[in-house]
């Protein structure tokens, strides 16, 4: 663990952009700041970035609402990678093209990955708010490459923890083919392995019909527990259906992806989801978590039961109104980069109420510990009943 050194909205312009061709500079108005958002709202990534695009624009709303940063008005200019890292490039230059201060990366894992060195050579920071791969926001080419949720390796940390005490010593896997579980897997499988026996790996289509030949593979191997490694969707709800089916009494784990999805869970068969522990970063216990709810009923509904991916959403925001708010000139896009590792101890609307974000400038991971993190547990009803009572990260900070 590691102490690092030391918002609804009428938007007044939203620019929807094409991957491809070329696009005019062009300078903002002066009492506008320009904010990129590149949202996969059509691609494999959809399920999660249109969550987080949607509390994006509360929370770019609810800051203009209220006056904007030094009296400016956001305005958010957004385009669509699909998830292809290969329409990366090409999205995020617009934005440059258009005058953004900073970029919100809310596409998937393969993208933002693609995104860093065009961020670098571009000289315009980028924020991710569900990208979970360490190496983003780490050398090479790290400069302008920031993240907001709990890491990859410090997943890693907590699923150790929890198949320690539970004395799991045999652990499959069952991920989908997408490029972004490969990515999550590069850099989840080898600290994973320091821990536990991994018996076997399995994968299959992101649009699979049928897993039953996966998951008797798995289970010819004997372990003690499953991890679904996915984007969540379709994969995941037919994954911990044939399982249960298969194995009901076999623990299983998943990543954040499924308790960031309630519209899946009424697709599972009746129980499938029972018992299932998946990697959260929401907390009752969290004031802030609290007023996100608040915020976001206007536009979600009063009934909408927020996900990681919103919190996130809401603090890459605040991240960003932090930043921009210290700097004189906000095309200045060094100075916001350089404002951005200074913000130091923002408190976090995810994870435990003792979580705050920081930044440096040889540290772009936001989260300050490991209390970002909360083991969830289904209960029969196929919806989260509440933490997981064998195990939980501990929230203690290292002196710095």
């Amino acid at each position: 663990m590691r102490k690092k050194r030391g918002m609804q909205v009428a938007l007044v312009a939203t620019g929807v952009l094409l991957v491809g061709g070329c696009s005019a500079v062009s300078e903002p108005a002066p009492d506008t700041i320009v904010i990129g958002m590149d949202e996969d709202s059509t691609g494999p990534g959809a399920s999660y970035s249109v969550i987080v695009g949607d509390t994006v624009r509360a929370a770019v709303a609810d800051i203009n609402a209220s006056g904007g940063i030094n009296g400016r008005r956001i305005v958010l200019e957004v385009g669509n990678d699909e998830s292809d890292p290969t329409k990366t490039p090409s999205v995020i230059r617009r934005m440059v093209d258009k005058g953004a201060s900073a970029v919100i990366l809310a596409t998937g894992s393969g993208s933002v990955m693609q995104a860093k060195s065009v961020l670098q050579r571009s000289g315009i920071p980028g924020i991710s708010p569900n990208v979970l791969v360490d190496s983003f926001a780490r050398a090479p080419d790290e400069q302008y490459a920031f993240m907001v949720a709990n890491s990859l390796s410090q997943y890693a940390e907590v699923y150790c923890g929890a198949f320690a005490a539970e004395k799991y010593g045999r652990l499959a896997v069952l991920a989908d083919s997408s490029a972004a579980i490969d990515g999550v897997m590069a850099t989840l499988e080898p600290p994973l392995r320091q821990c536990v026996d991994i018996t076997k790996v399995e994968k299959a289509d992101v649009d699979a019909a049928d897993m039953t030949a996966q998951v008797s593979r798995l289970l010819e191997t004997k372990p003690d527990a499953v991890l679904v490694a996915s984007v969540g969707g379709h994969f995941e709800i037919l994954a911990h259906d044939t399982l249960h089916r298969n194995a009901p009494q076999l623990p299983r784990f998943s990543l954040a992806s499924i308790g960031n999805q309630p519209k899946s869970w009424a697709l599972a068969d009746r129980g499938a989801l029972d018992g299932m522990v998946f990697m959260g970063s929401l907390t009752s216990a969290n004031p802030r978590t609290v007023e996100l709810a608040d915020m976001l009923k206007p536009t979600k509904g009063a009934d909408y039961q927020p996900t990681a991916y919103d919190a996130q959403a809401l603090d890459t925001v605040r991240l960003l109104q932090r930043a921009l708010g210290s700097v004189d000139d906000p095309q200045d896009r060094g100075a916001v980069r350089d404002a951005l590792e200074s913000v130091r101890d923002l408190p976090a609307s995810f994870g435990q109420s003792a979580l705050t974000l920081s930044y440096g400038p040889t540290d772009h991971l936001a989260a300050d510990s490991l209390c970002g993190l909360v083991l969830m547990e289904f209960g029969p009803d196929n919806t989260p009943q509440g933490p997981w009572g064998a195990y939980q990260p501990s929230c203690i900070e290292e002196a710095p």
